[in-house]
Parts: C-alpha cells; sequence; structure tokens
C-alpha cells in the first residue's frame, strides 16, 4: 500500500463571486479507503479539485507526494470524446502524435511509461461488459449515464496513480456495475478518497470524514460507525442546548429578581430618608455606597448573562438540523383514474421489444435494469421529450418529469425562476418558504445555476417538479437521489413513502428502491421487458 498523504495547511479558498468557502483548513487524509460526506454546496468537489491540483488556494499549501488521479462527476451527456472521459485524453494525444513521429519530450514525459493505456482501457471496457465498438475516440454523448460513469471509471483503474479522487462514482451505475465497483474499491491498494452518498459504498469505507462549515471531521470506521457517532453528536448537541437554555433562563431570573430587589432598597431607602434626622452629607454618602455596590452586582450579573447567552449560542450552533422535504401536492386524487396509456410503444434507443404499458392513480412502478437497456429513454418518451420509434402514448393527467439531464436548471437560470416559472401564479413568499425547507436558502435560490453544487440543482429541479401548477398527478422520476446529500436522501425516501399520486422511478439505489414501496416493478433488457411483483 503506498504510504504517500495528502494534506492541507491552513487552506483558503474564495468562491469565484467572493464568497469564501473554506478558511484555515488544515488537515491530512490517510492512505486508507476514507469516504467523504458533507450536505450540498459545503465544499466537497472544491477540496476535491484542491487536493488533486486542479485548483489552487488563495492562502496555505496542499502538500502530498505521488500521482493523484481525480475522477469528477460526469455531467450528462458527458462532453468530449470517450477517452477525454476517462480522464486520460492528453495522453492518448501524446502517444498519437508520438506514433506519428513526434518527439517532443512534453509528450514522453506526459506518456511516462503507460505506453499500453489504450490496451488497458480496451481491456477495462471489455470486462465491463461495454459496447465492443467503443473507441477512445468516439463522442462520448452517445453513451448512456451509467456508460459514461463505467469509461471514467475505467481511466482511474488503468492510470497506475497513488491516489484516486472519485466524485459520486457510483452515480448511474445499475446494480451488477455497483457490486462490480465496490470489489474494485476493496482491491485498491492505493490511496483512496471516494466523494459519495451512496450508504453501500461508505459501508465499505475503513473510515468516514464530514465536511462541514466548521471543518474537517474524521471518524473511525465504516458509514455504521458514522451514523452512529453522528446521532449519538446530535443526541449530546441536543442535550446540551436543553441545559444552556435552562442555564440562561436561570441567569434572566437571577437578573429580573436582583433589579426587583434592588428597586425595593431603594424605595426603602427613600422613604427612610425622608424620616431619618441626619445630615444630608451621610445620607449623600450612604446614598453612593448603595449606588457603588448596586453598580458592582450589575456589571457582575451582567457578565453572567452574557456568558450564558454565548453559551447559549455555541450550543445552539452546534445541533444541526437535517433539512426536510416539504410535500405539498393536494391535487394528486384529482381527475381519471388512468393517468397514461401506451401501445405497443418501441423505444429509439435501448430495448427493441414493444411494450404494453397503463398507469393508474396509486401506482408506484420501479423500473430496472442494466445500463444502456432504455430505462431513461423510456421516461423521456412516456414524457414527450422524445419521440418513439413506433407506438401510440397517450397522457390523461398533468406529469412532470425529472431527468438526469436537469435541463430546467441550467447556464444562468435561478432556482427561483425556475419554481416561479413552473408555478408563475403562486405567492414568492411561499414558494421562497417551501424551498427553505428542502434546505435552500434565500441566497442560493438567487444564485446562477452553474455556480451550484449539483445536489443543489437536483433539489431545485425537484422543487420545480414538486410546486408546478397544474399539480402533476404522475412522477418520472430518473435516479433523483443521484448528488443528493445523506439527509436529503433521507427526506426524499420519506417523500415518496408519502406522495399521493402515481410514480414511475428508475434507480439503481436499493434503499430509495425499497422507500418507494413499488406496487410492481418493471424490468428492462436489450432483449424485452419483464413485468415483477417485487424487487
Amino acid at each position: 500500500m503506498t504510504t504517500h498523504s495528502l494534506t492541507l495547511d491552513r487552506v483558503s479558498y474564495r468562491l469565484a463571486d467572493g464568497r469564501p468557502l473554506f478558511s484555515d483548513l488544515s488537515f491530512s487524509f490517510e492512505p486508507v479507503a476514507t469516504g467523504l460526506v458533507g450536505a450540498n454546496g459545503a465544499g466537497k468537489s472544491v477540496l476535491a479539485r484542491l487536493l488533486a491540483g486542479r485548483l489552487l488556494p488563495d492562502s496555505g499549501q496542499v502538500r502530498g507526494s505521488g500521482r493523484v488521479f481525480l475522477l469528477p462527476t460526469p455531467g450528462y451527456p458527458p462532453a468530449g470524446t470517450v477517452g477525454e472521459l476517462a480522464g486520460v485524453g492528453a495522453e492518448l494525444a501524446a502517444l498519437q502524435r508520438i506514433e506519428a513521429g513526434s518527439v517532443d519530450e512534453a509528450d514522453f514525459t506526459c506518456i511516462g511509461d503507460r505506453w499500453d493505456l489504450r490496451e488497458r482501457l480496451k481491456q477495462q471496457w471489455q470486462a465491463l461488459g461495454l459496447p465492443n465498438d467503443l473507441d477512445h475516440a468516439q463522442p462520448a454523448a452517445r453513451l448512456s449515464g451509467g456508460q459514461a460513469m463505467q469509461v471514467a471509471l475505467s481511466g482511474a483503474w488503468a492510470s497506475g496513480a497513488d491516489w484516486l479522487i472519485l466524485d459520486e462514482p457510483s452515480n448511474h451505475l445499475d446494480a451488477r456495475h455497483r457490486q462490480q465497483l465496490y470489489e474494485q474499491l476493496q482491491q485498491w491498494r492505493g490511496g483512496l478518497l471516494a466523494i459519495s452518498h451512496d450508504r453501500e459504498l461508505l459501508g465499505r469505507m475503513q473510515q468516514i470524514v464530514e465536511l462541514d462549515g466548521r471543518g474537517l471531521h474524521r471518524y473511525g470506521g465504516p458509514w455504521q460507525h458514522y451514523a452512529e457517532a453522528r446521532t449519538a453528536e446530535r443526541e449530546a448537541a441536543a442535550a446540551q442546548l436543553d441545559h444552556a437554555r435552562a442555564q440562561h433562563r436561570q441567569q434572566q431570573r437571577s437578573a429580573r429578581e436582583q433589579h426587583e430587589r434592588q428597586q425595593q432598597r431603594q424605595a426603602r431607602g427613600n422613604r427612610d430618608a425622608k424620616q431619618a434626622n441626619q445630615a444630608p452629607i451621610l445620607l449623600g454618602r450612604q446614598k453612593q455606597r448603595a449606588e457603588a455596590s448596586h453598580g458592582r452586582a450589575q456589571q457582575v450579573q451582567a457578565e453572567r448573562l452574557q456568558a450564558s447567552a454565548e453559551h447559549l449560542r455555541a450550543a445552539a450552533s452546534a445541533v444541526h438540523a437535517a433539512p426536510e422535504l416539504a410535500l405539498f401536492a393536494g391535487a394528486g386524487d384529482r381527475g381519471s383514474t388512468r393517468l397514461l396509456q401506451a401501445e405497443a410503444l418501441v423505444l429509439p434507443h435501448g430495448c427493441s421489444a414493444p411494450l404494453q404499458l397503463e398507469i393508474r392513480r396509486g401506482q408506484r412502478i420501479a423500473v430496472v435494469g442494466d445500463n444502456g437497456s432504455g430505462k431513461s429513454t423510456l421516461l423521456r418518451v412516456l414524457a414527450g421529450q422524445l419521440p418513439a420509434r413506433s407506438g401510440i402514448v397517450q397522457r390523461h393527467a398533468p406529469l412532470a418529469l425529472l431527468d438526469q439531464q436537469l435541463l430546467g436548471l441550467s447556464g444562468g437560470c435561478s432556482i427561483l425562476d425556475s419554481v416561479q416559472a413552473a408555478n408563475p401564479s403562486a405567492d414568492p413568499g411561499e414558494l421562497r418558504t417551501r424551498l427553505a425547507l428542502l434546505g435552500l436558502d434565500a441566497q442560493r435560490i438567487q444564485r446562477a445555476a452553474r455556480s451550484l453544487s449539483d445536489g443543489e440543482r437536483v433539489k431545485g429541479t425537484l422543487a420545480s417538479v414538486l410546486y408546478a401548477d397544474p399539480a402533476p398527478q404522475l412522477l418520472l422520476l430518473d435516479e433523483p437521489g443521484n448528488a443528493l446529500d445523506l439527509s436529503a436522501l433521507q427526506a426524499l425516501e420519506e417523500l415518496l413513502a408519502a406522495w399521493p399520486g402515481a410514480l414511475v422511478m428508475v434507480s439503481h439505489d436499493r434503499h430509495l428502491l425499497q422507500a418507494l414501496r413499488p406496487t410492481q416493478v418493471l424490468q428492462v433488457s436489450t432483449e424485452g421487458w419483464q413485468w415483477r411483483d417485487a424487487l
């Protein structure tokens, strides 16, 4: 195993708009299988790019030895060539130039000792079951989401790097290829940092590191250990908050009681002074002593009250409320019981067998199958975004599609713009409240989508779908859990369980599929369609 480590030494980094993301961040990543978790927008992907040398910090240093391979989350559809998607586009180009006669030293340095790179990639692709005619010069956009991730991972395995940094490596992978990924990760003998919210993947890590506003925190053991430790932390923080509130209330009572006693003493002193036969100078000295004593007592009490208030604020800041996905879908039971019908439907890509499909109110259909079999294509055809090769689709009720491409949130469009466009008559304040319940604050919902994390864009797109007018009676969800943080995933599962309308969901996340509680399972392969009663 490699002895290389990656160290952050007082690293600070600001985003392009000037917002500070990290400040004086210090941490050392040990060369063991490490899962990196954190809320959407916390900066996990930026941290990965800093560790890989793709970004430079504004201050501080990132230290490490050995070669680092970074696998960013591939966009969908992926850009560039298949070789570029595998993260070795520069190496393949250098190899091609050398074969054409180049003697440029830079080309030889780029290749290093990887003269068999093309052959190693081909072997990886064959082992993964990718198309036999796949070539590194082909456009990557021809690949499905799962195939794109497999190609990206093949570059990681063939890289010969000392460290792998993988950003959501199980996204889009079907069950078979997820299991293959888990086995490959366990066999990897170099340093490994996996940014993931895949609970099965995290369960195979040797340690979990969490990134939040306070910095990086190390937890020993796999996912279950982390989950138990975080639960214990939350319970301890909540107990500490209750204790701090009680102490602060006690200090407030003491301050009120002290003020009342002083008022009573002062009133009594004024009465006594009027009745006493003492020289004015003596009365003045007594008043001065009393006021001085009261002043000191007030100062002590004020300091105690301030200290208890600061303690209360610190205790409150340590309590992290899990984001909540609010469900506003009262129209799910209106209209026809038959929501959609497809007859002799043949897809333009993937499975070529015809499909008979009828979706009625209350149905919850899980669509499963291998990568490239046509699951995402099916949803786009049902939604009317793609034409079928043949057959008829009849839609009898409002529906909405949450797709992998997040077409509703791109470029300069903000989450608030997207949600208001989907429901222009809604009260803006109400929409802001609903977005806040998704863990999206007032600042995030007004930023351009290009500046948001993938998880924040998923939440925004989900809000645009759920809060549309007319309200959808049928939801078509294509890998809705991709890029969501752990708290949001749990909330999404609760939302799916409570959704009153019909659902058709494509997912490879076993936990999410179980939360769907499907009434039927539609399994697709390149050969045909098969209906099942259970997962």
